[in-house]
């Protein structure tokens, strides 16, 4: 198995074991910006949207309900059980004009000028060349259409993340920061930078500050374990995965923390 290939199975095996919890109440954060991203967009009835790295239907599902029934949105994702959840929500809401299926963003199958809009909210970091993800979701967006790239600010999930990784490096040292992969393009000269690597000539690029609530050290593990950080927590032997637990929540009843930030980078082009 080639380099590339293994990043992909190791991504896709990640947020299988994390969809138990990815759309736990704990973690609204995933809907919050998945509809926040498409409402910069402007959508319009009959738009077709293609929706890469959709996870559990975050934009896809608002983008959906914007576009109305004479639009239709495609949503492709690495982690098939995200994409069940999808679609089952999908058809909770009586949303017809949606449909997800396995696809990867670096190899999308779709023609050239396919969409009206490309949306890829917290997934574009994912793969080792990012600007070669960018180039393609370029190529299949239509003259006129945009191009929406959302990605994690700086000082992800502080100051819980710390907390974390430093308890990981405890018990695991060899996997201590094996996750943060958000941090090449945190900022918004860093994601400017590679969307003109990936043929982006003008981006809009803003970062917006926020936080995230915590209501108690449980809802922290369920965040953990509801996201990427399940990869690493899976690698770990269970009394390792204790004691990162009950380091985790000592700190969190000693620094009486209630938040985390939650800060995001939004990126925006037109394709002229």
């Amino acid at each position: 198995m080639t380099e590339l290939n293994e990043v992909k199975a190791k991504v896709a095996a990640t947020y299988d074991a994390a969809s138990d919890l990815f759309d736990h109440p704990a973690n609204t954060f995933w809907d919050r910006f998945g509809r926040d991203t498409i409402n910069r967009l402007d959508l319009k009835p009959g738009n077709l949207v293609l929706d890469v790295c959709c996870g559990s239907g975050a934009s896809a599902l608002p983008a959906a309900e914007q576009v109305g029934d004479t639009g239709h949105v495609i949503g492709i994702d690495l982690a098939e059980k995200l994409l069940n959840l999808a679609s089952t929500k999908a058809k909770i809401k009586s949303l017809n004009n949606v449909e997800f299926r396995q696809g990867d963003m670096l190899n999308t199958g779709f023609d050239d000028a396919s969409f009206d809009v490309v949306v890829c909210v917290f997934g574009i970091f994912f793969v080792p060349d990012i600007s070669a993800a960018i180039r393609e979701l370029w190529r299949v967006l239509r003259p006129g259409g945009k191009l929406a790239i959302t990605t994690w600010g700086s000082d992800f999930f502080e100051p819980a993340n710390t907390v974390f990784w430093n308890a990981v490096r405890d018990v695991r040292p060899d996997l201590y920061k094996g996750f943060n992969p958000w941090d090449r393009i945190s900022e918004p000269s860093t994601l400017s930078a590679i969307l003109n690597e990936g043929g982006v000539p003008d981006p809009w690029v803003i970062a917006e500050s926020g936080t995230h609530p915590v209501a108690s050290p449980e809802d922290w593990w369920t965040t953990l374990l509801g996201s990427g950080y399940r990869g690493i927590i899976e690698q770990m032997e269970p009394e390792m995965v204790e004691y990162v637990r009950q380091a985790n929540f000592v700190s969190f009843a000693n620094a009486r923390i209630k938040e985390v930030q939650a800060n995001v980078v939004y990126a925006v082009a037109e394709k002229t």
